[in-house]
């Protein structure tokens, strides 16, 4: 799939440089990388504030917080097709960078910068807007500021069922660019969830994500 974003730059060499990494060459990303941040970060807390008024800042912080990190970020470039439009040095393109989360997140974020630069922070606002859209629409209060293990403990401690275990059970891929398998196991229900992430953390809240959707499945309760 292409990469495709809804705007049309007056000053595509902006769209370019957001796409290229500095192992590239320059100008490279990392600038407006810095001005996307930022605005990505002022568009998530407005929806936020305007549609959870009963909130208070600390749960604001949490649930902008599990709307704007890395993963959900590379999740994202990865549906645009961002992966196949930057622009790598060859170490970085052989190594698998087109792929890797931390170097797709930056490059999402760059684009938001050069779309505010380019058209002003309405213009970037409407392109957050459609990006993040799923995720905005599916937002649930109740859970926006608790990762998959703290819902899933949750869960289990309401109805008196031992906790999981997560355990490690393949790593695939070069040391810098390791992807963990891991296995959510909650063995009185004799439920086990695989998740897989470029971090051991980011595959245990994966395999956590799995397991609350097998539970949510008709059958359990």
């Amino acid at each position: 799939m292409p990469f495709a974003i809804d705007h049309a730059f007056r000053d595509p060499e902006l769209l370019r440089q957001a796409l290229t990494h500095r192992s590239f060459g320059t100008p490279h990303n990392e600038r407006l990388e810095f001005i996307g941040d930022a605005v990505l970060n002022c568009v998530i807390a407005l929806r936020l504030y305007r549609r959870f008024p009963g909130l208070a800042e600390g749960e604001l912080s949490r649930a902008r917080a599990h709307l704007v990190n890395r993963d959900t970020l590379a999740r994202l470039a990865r549906d645009l097709g961002l992966g196949a439009a930057l622009r790598l040095g060859d170490g970085e393109a052989r190594s698998g960078g087109a792929d890797r989360p931390s170097m797709l997140a930056d490059a999402l974020e760059a684009v938001f910068g050069a779309v505010a630069e380019d058209g002003g922070f309405g213009a970037a606002e409407r392109v957050i807007d459609r990006v993040f859209a799923d995720l905005l629409r599916g937002a649930d209060p109740e859970i926006l500021g608790k990762d998959p293990k703290t819902r899933l403990q949750e869960f289990l401690q309401s109805r008196r069922i031992a906790l999981p275990e997560y355990l490690i059970v393949a790593t695939r891929g070069d040391a810098h660019v390791q992807s963990f398998v891991v296995e959510c196991r909650i063995g009185a229900l004799g439920l086990t969830a695989a998740g897989e992430g470029s971090s051991r953390r980011a595959a245990e809240q994966d395999a956590a994500t799995h397991a609350l959707a097998a539970l949510a499945a008709p059958g359990h309760g």
